[in-house]
C-alpha cells in the first residue's frame, strides 16, 4: 500500500519532470540545428562547384541561387572526355595512387610491428626521428629532395614521385601502426608459436587481420598523399605525358582566363573515387584511428 500511495502521490504533470522534458526536448532540438547548419556550411562549395559544372560556357557567378541552373548543360563534362586528355590523367594517378598505396601499406606494416614487438638499438632514436619529420612542411624539403632526385636521375619519372610520397606518408602510417599493434597481446603470437608458426607465419596468419583497421587507416593515408599532391608533381612532372589529375587541373588556368566550367567538372570526378573509398572503409575508420592511439 506503501508503494501504491507513493505512485499515488506524484502528480501526473509534475513541473520537475515537465521541466526535465522539455530541457531535453531543447538540448536535442539545438544539437539537430547545430549540425544542419554545419552540414549546410560544408555543403554548400561542394554544391556551388556542382553548379559551376552544369553552367554553358564559363561563367563563375551567377545571380541564380539554383544549384541546377535553368540552362544546365552537360557540354563541360562532354568536353572533359571528349576535347581534352583527362583519361589519361585520371589513369596516370591511379597508377601512382595505387603504387604508393601498396608501397606505404607494405612498409608501414612492417616497421610498425619490429617496432612494437621488438627491441633494438636507435629503437627510440627512430620514433623520434619518424615524428619530428612531421613538423617540417613539405615546401621546405622540396629542395633537397629535388637535388636528390636529380643526382639519382629520377627527374620527370614516376619512380620519383612514388618515392617522395611514400616517404611523406610514412612517419604518420608507422606510427599508426605501432600504436595499434601495442593494443594487440602478445600471447596471441606465443599461441601460434606453440602451434608451429614462426614469427613471420605469428605476423603474417595472426596479427595482420586482427590489425584491419590501422591497415586501412594507412592505405586511406598513402591513397590521399597522393591522389592529391600537387606541388611536388609540377616539379618532378615535365613531361605533360606524365601528368597526374591535379597537374591537368591545373592547365584549366591561364594568365587571361580560366576554364571554370570545366574546372568544376574535373573537381567533381575527382572527387568521387576519395568519397567511394571513405564510404566503403567508414566501419573501420573509427577503431582504426582511436586504437592506435592508446598506446605509444
Amino acid at each position: 500500500m506503501k508503494g501504491n500511495d507513493a505512485l499515488v502521490d506524484v502528480p501526473f504533470n509534475d513541473p520537475h519532470r515537465m521541466n526535465a522534458k522539455t530541457k531535453r526536448v531543447l538540448r536535442l532540438s539545438f544539437t539537430y540545428l547545430a549540425l544542419i547548419v554545419f552540414c549546410v556550411i560544408a555543403l554548400y562549395p561542394v554544391l556551388q562547384v556542382v553548379t559551376i559544372s552544369l553552367r554553358p560556357a564559363d561563367r563563375l557567378l551567377s545571380t541564380s541561387l539554383e544549384i541546377i541552373p535553368p540552362n544546365a548543360t552537360l557540354d563541360n563534362y562532354i568536353s572533359l572526355f571528349r576535347d581534352r586528355p583527362f583519361l589519361q590523367w585520371l589513369g596516370n594517378s591511379i597508377f601512382v595512387s595505387v603504387v604508393v598505396t601498396i608501397t606505404g601499406v607494405v612498409l608501414a606494416a612492417m616497421t610498425g610491428y619490429a617496432f612494437s614487438r621488438f627491441h633494438f638499438l636507435g629503437k627510440k632514436f627512430g620514433l623520434l626521428s619518424l615524428l619530428t619529420t612531421q613538423m617540417f612542411p613539405a615546401t621546405m624539403l622540396l629542395l633537397p629532395l629535388y637535388i636528390m632526385l636529380i643526382k639519382l636521375g629520377l627527374i620527370n619519372t614516376y619512380f620519383g614521385v612514388i618515392i617522395i610520397y611514400t616517404a611523406t606518408a610514412l612517419p604518420f602510417t608507422i606510427w599508426t601502426m605501432k600504436g595499434y599493434y601495442d593494443t594487440i597481446p602478445t600471447t596471441l603470437e606465443e599461441a601460434a608459436r606453440i602451434d608451429g608458426c614462426n614469427q613471420f607465419q605469428a605476423f603474417y596468419m595472426v596479427i595482420l587481420p586482427l590489425a584491419a583497421p590501422a591497415l586501412v587507416i594507412t592505405a586511406l593515408f598513402s591513397f590521399m598523399t597522393a591522389w592529391a599532391e600537387y606541388l611536388v608533381a609540377a616539379q618532378i612532372l615535365q613531361d605533360s605525358n606524365l601528368w597526374t589529375l591535379p597537374l591537368g587541373l591545373k592547365s584549366f588556368e591561364s594568365n587571361m582566363s580560366t576554364e571554370w566550367g570545366l574546372y568544376g567538372a574535373s573537381s567533381i570526378i575527382v572527387t568521387i573515387p576519395v568519397v567511394v573509398l571513405f564510404l566503403a572503409l567508414s566501419k573501420y575508420l573509427v577503431s582504426g584511428l582511436t586504437l592506435g592511439s592508446v598506446k605509444g
